[in-house]
């Protein structure tokens, strides 16, 4: 058994809840823009305020009276103190402004995923009791009403992009509170101790039904404010900005959403990826978080963007010199001199250009959900872009260790929250303890029994600890593949390494009980088209009419090579399929988050698995 832990940088509060943070803002910050709000419209530069596609500030004291103003709504809607509220909406400037409104009613906010089906939506809404319900459109809507007459405590749902015509639930709710005096939000804003549930988050599900993990403002607190002092310099007031597109209703995004306001820099919120370019360029944060697959997809873009101008020659060696300049930064000696002018000449020629495509003042990025990948790690570190990869759960209320912005270990997730310990069991098992770490499962003892021993909270992943304290994580506990010969193989290594690859968009490896290990591949369809048009093929070419053809074969066959260079022999890929479809959140093989839902994918597929075994 191996443990490491760090000093708490954080004192946190023995009493007060979140809404604390957003009264001092107004009267520390006044005037200074904690927030972002995009106007509706497409994507544009900044301009004149109110102009469509563009962003505008919101001040400390704006964003105060307008969660104030939203929260008298809800008092006088009948919310009561610790009553849930849940919320479900794409990642938006409202996203915020209601989780601190609700938090400002005394009540604890239960986030949906937007994507949620209507099954899901009664779960959750159903299984937290929730009393009322914040939707984002007129979809959002129709779920909650086609399950309404199964949540006998539902009492209020408004919708924040009402139809032509209608009032949407900020404007609604302003007007019913107007008469709500400030004082009795001031006392609602008090109730919740630092003990209370501020929010009730409900785990992916990728084994089973989701279990609503009960978060306190003390866990905020304390992994927020510790957060935000390691990593100082990229939490600067008054310079620093984050931009989130990442799901708020993930864990992850609550991270991104509470660090942002305690510290406080401005935060922009956009609800996808589609023009993330776009939305990099127009509101130039200094910080973004993502998953290794956003970090993938710049990568990838710039390299085929590359190729197609017919300088893919030159991107590669720019590519293969960032790297090995990442890599002699870690040694006593530092780059050479020569990769030093190498390093520089590149830096004109392509590391500027991608720096710009990323808003051009972007230094940081933090990226967690899955592992990112040693190569793409120094890739970025190497062209002036740092991506600190951390590590965290739902039930550590996000990170609970990351890589600091001084001493990164590329290949890591870093060293553990401060004011936190993370253990190694005698079986590999990841175990963390702490503040931050979540008070159990909502309505389900069983479960957090199984979870929590004695304050430990038992991750199911299994890691190493370094001599330094740098965490990794090798694998899943209930993920481990035992094949026909008694091999215990990690899926997580050779997945993401194959998933690096251009032309993949998924992987995932099989083989439990079988003589050997087999792989299940999508084919990114973004790239799909280029990759025929440069190999004589149609250009409207599908995974379905290609999945036999022996270029994409060979293609794919490189990928997986790549991923078996990561493992043993008996744990490299022998047989691979290309499967027809993606996996999708719809089809119920991913979770919002991109995790894959194994059994479902494995139930879907059975005839391709089986044709892999066939023969």
């Amino acid at each position: 058994m191996r443990e490491f832990s760090l000093p708490a940088l954080y004192e946190v509060p023995s009493d007060g809840n979140l809404t604390d943070l957003i009264r001092r803002n107004a009267a520390q910050h006044p005037h200074t823009a904690v927030m972002g709000r995009k106007v509706a419209g497409t994507p544009g530069t900044p301009g004149t305020p109110g102009t469509p596609g563009t962003w505008t500030d919101v001040t400390a004291t704006q964003f105060l009276a307008e969660v104030r103003a939203a929260a008298k709504g809800l008092i006088a809607a009948g919310v009561q103190p610790g009553d849930r509220v849940g919320l479900m909406s794409r990642t938006r400037y409202e996203w915020v402004q209601l989780d601190f409104a609700i938090w400002s009613a005394g009540a604890v906010t239960v986030p949906v995923y937007e994507t949620s089906s209507a099954e899901q939506v009664q779960w959750i809404l159903g299984d937290s009791g929730a009393v009322a319900v914040l939707v984002e459109g007129e979809a959002h809507a129709a779920a909650v009403e086609s399950v309404r007459e199964r949540l006998p405590a539902l009492k209020q749902v408004w919708q924040i992009e009402a139809g032509a015509g209608a009032t949407g639930a900020i404007e609604q709710l302003t007007a019913l509170g107007s008469d709500v005096p400030d004082e009795t939000v001031d006392e609602r804003s008090a109730v919740a101790g630092a003990d209370d549930p501020a929010t009730i988050v409900y785990t992916s599900g990728t084994t089973g039904r989701p279990k609503g993990c009960v978060l306190t403002h003390r866990s905020f607190f304390a992994e927020c404010g510790n957060v935000v002092e390691r990593l100082k310099p990229l939490f600067r007031t008054g310079e620093c900005s984050v931009l989130l597109f990442l799901p708020a209703a993930h864990v992850f995004g609550r991270l991104v959403e509470v660090a942002s306001v305690m510290a406080p820099i401005k935060l922009g919120c956009v609800p996808d990826i589609k023009n993330l370019t776009d939305e990099l360029a127009a509101f130039r944060p200094t910080l973004i978080l993502g998953v290794p697959r956003v970090f993938e997809k710049v990568y990838n873009s710039a390299r085929a963007k590359a190729q197609a101008d017919g300088k893919g020659k030159i991107f590669d060696r720019a590519a293969d010199t960032a790297i090995a300049y990442s890599r002699a930064l870690g040694t006593p000696q530092g780059p050479s001199l020569g990769l030093r002018l190498k390093h520089k000449v590149f830096d004109k020629l392509v590391y500027g250009k991608l720096r710009a495509v990323l808003g051009g003042r972007c230094e940081f990025a933090i990226s967690g959900g899955a592992p990112l990948g040693e190569r793409l790690g120094h890739f970025f570190s190497g062209i002036g872009f740092k991506v600190l990869e951390g590590y965290g759960l739902t039930e550590s209320c996000a990170a609970t260790a990351f890589n600091p912005y001084d001493r990164p270990k590329i290949g890591t997730v870093g060293q553990p929250l401060p004011g936190s310990v993370v253990r190694i069991a005698d079986d590999g098992e990841v175990l963390l303890h702490g503040e931050h770490v979540f008070q159990g499962y909502w309505n389900n003892p069983a479960a957090t029994a199984e979870a929590l021993t004695d304050g430990w909270f038992h991750t199911g992943d299994i890691g190493t600890l370094d001599e330094d304290g740098y965490l990794a994580i090798t694998g899943r506990k209930k993920e481990i593949i035992v094949t026909a010969g008694g091999k215990n193989v990690a899926p997580a290594v050779i997945e993401d390494r194959i998933r690096a690859h251009a032309l993949i968009a998924e992987c995932m490896v099989v083989g439990d009980g079988r003589p050997f290990v087999g792989a299940l591949v999508t084919i990114d369809e973004e790239f799909l088209g280029r990759w025929a048009v440069e190999h004589g093929k149609p250009a409207d070419s599908t995974a379905v009419s290609l999945r036999d053809d022996a270029d994409l074969l060979a293609t794919v066959q490189r990928a997986v090579d790549d991923g078996n260079a990561a493992v043993s022999k008996a744990e490299s890929v022998r047989k691979f399929r290309i499967l027809p479809a993606q996996f999708t959140e719809e089809a119920g093989h991913i979770t919002p988050s991109l995790k894959l839902k194994r059994n479902v994918v494995a139930k879907d597929f059975a005839d391709e698995i089986e044709a892999i075994y066939g023969a």
